[in-house]
């Protein structure tokens, strides 16, 4: 594979931090070339100087062996560069159309040819996506697409794709890495940046691994194993990176949901957790687990059945009856529904039970509040500038720990966590690891939703299993197996197990 560009001795400063120390870095035509590393590692800056967004403190790119250097976004995507970073810059309220060729709108423009040329962009793809509809309408995993064929508007020879899968269905994924696999085809090189290690080892031919702003080596991908990449990350192996399960002895039944259907999403659905009690809720996306979270906490509404906590019936109207419950629940997108991006992390930690912080006429007690929040982000390890930044200046880590801070202060009996470190690096992943024991070893319920099986099999003392909208079994420790968490997923259960109780 002939080399199309080559980054040497890449330095970058900002003051007195180093963000890169000397990096070398080549993609090649028609290879994946995975890029991986915790946040921090300099990935994300050393694709943004091949990009062209960022000038290099010192070092040199070479384009087909040329030296060269890239002034601005502009001048990279000229000579075939672009990359599509995990925050999509698209205009939102602009069609399909007039996003693909913003660039190069003519003083007058035909629309007919505008939306016929877009078209067959996204054609090219093999998506069918209106040209005339308006891109902030789009589904996530469409407006990914239109980035995509923004692209491929013009000669692209080299695609940096930043964590593209992090807010993707398991089926959407399928369909990008197919795309994948044709640009690699037609002798594009892909830089490929994720914290998933399972998708680079599906698709990557070469990774490199990123740790304190170097490259600690690139490798191809059959020399390397899942375990030893996280030993280059971080300095440990997988199994170091989660903390050691409970005794095996739990308290008292915090809830329990029996025979609960709920529209077509949950059919008789049965389960219990108790205290000091960490369960997994696995399957595959679109299996119902999400589900019997939202109705646990109230978000959605039984047909049948009946849900118990504390050993009293209840019925919530709405997540505000579930939180008055002692029952807290992180959320499987946490920017949409976990944290206000723009406001203080001091206010999200305490926005679940204000009543600590406010006096009895209803007004904030800020020094309380401080103390609190100060408290609250020592105990979970959180990094930031202050308790006044806002939740969108974190890493994806410490955007999860605030969601977590949240219901630490709100002291609930029951924790359910959906996709808990999703979009999160493998070292931010093991102190997360290590709350949710802490929160098990406090003698809270927990309930763990992961499409991660090695994340379910770290930290759970059971893994129940759904399919179709149906529990279809339960995995005691020994069982452990992706085997066996996928053959339950993809199983009818047999008249004769219908019946049973999986609490």
């Amino acid at each position: 594979m002939a080399e199309i560009v080559r980054l040497t001795a890449i330095t970058k400063s900002y003051g007195g931090v180093h963000a890169l120390k000397g990096v070398d870095f080549d993609v090649r035509s028609g290879e994946v070339h995975a890029l991986i590393g915790e946040n921090g590692a300099g990935k994300s800056t050393l694709m943004r100087i091949l990009g062209g967004e960022t000038p290099p403190s010192s070092g040199e790119i070479r384009l087909d062996g040329k030296k060269t250097t890239f002034r601005d976004p502009r001048a990279a995507r000229a000579k075939g560069i672009a990359l599509i970073h995990q925050e999509l810059a698209l205009a939102p309220d602009l069609s399909v159309a007039e996003n693909l060729f913003l660039g190069e709108l003519p003083a007058v423009i035909s629309w007919r040819s505008l939306r016929r040329r877009a078209r067959d962009l996204i054609q090219r793809l093999g998506f069918d996506i209106d040209p005339a509809r308006r891109v902030g309408s789009l589904a996530v995993a469409h407006q990914q697409v239109v980035e995509i064929a923004k692209a491929l508007s013009r000669e692209v020879r080299v695609i940096v794709f930043d964590e593209p899968t992090s807010v993707l269905s398991s089926r959407d994924a399928e369909r990008l890495f197919r795309i994948i696999t044709d640009l690699r085809a037609s002798g594009v090189g892909i830089v490929y940046i994720s914290h998933r290690l399972e998708e680079v080892f599906e698709i990557a031919d070469r990774v490199t691994v990123m740790k304190d702003g170097q490259a600690v080596g690139t490798f191809a991908t059959s020399e390397l194993s899942i375990d030893r990449v996280i030993r280059l990350m971080v300095g440990r192996a997988l199994a170091a990176m989660f903390p050691d399960r409970g005794t095996g002895v739990f308290g008292e039944e915090r809830v329990r949901i029996s025979n609960a259907s709920a529209g077509r999403k949950l059919k008789n659905v049965s389960l219990s957790i108790r205290a000091g009690e960490v369960v997994g809720l696995g399957g595959l996306v679109g299996s119902g687990r999400t589900e019997v979270a939202r109705l646990i906490f109230g978000a959605d509404h039984l047909d049948s059945g009946s849900i118990v906590v504390n050993g009293k019936p209840v019925r919530f109207r709405s997540p505000k009856d579930a939180v008055a419950a002692g029952i807290g629940l992180v959320p499987e997108d946490r920017k949409e529904q976990g944290v206000i991006l723009d406001k203080p992390i001091r206010v999200n930690a305490t926005m679940a039970k204000l009543s600590s912080v406010v006096n009895r006429l209803g007004f904030l007690r800020g020094r309380a509040e401080r103390e609190v929040v100060t408290r609250l982000g020592q105990s979970l390890d959180l990094r930031a500038s202050s308790i006044d930044a806002p939740v969108s200046s974190l890493s994806g880590g410490n955007q999860q720990k605030v969601v977590l801070a949240k219901w630490f202060h709100a002291d609930g009996e029951i924790i359910m966590l959906d996709e808990p470190t999703r979009g999160v690096d493998v070292g931010a992943k093991s102190e997360i690891y290590a709350l949710i024991r802490k929160l098990a070893d406090d003698g809270k319920a927990v309930l763990v939703i992961s499409s991660e099986h090695q994340e379910l099999f770290g930290l759970c003392d059971r893994v129940l299993v759904m399919g179709e909208g149906e529990l279809r079994g339960e995995l005691a420790p020994d069982d452990y197996s992706e085997e066996n968490i996928l053959s339950l997923a993809m199983t009818r259960r047999s008249s004769d197990s219908e019946g049973q109780n999986a609490g």
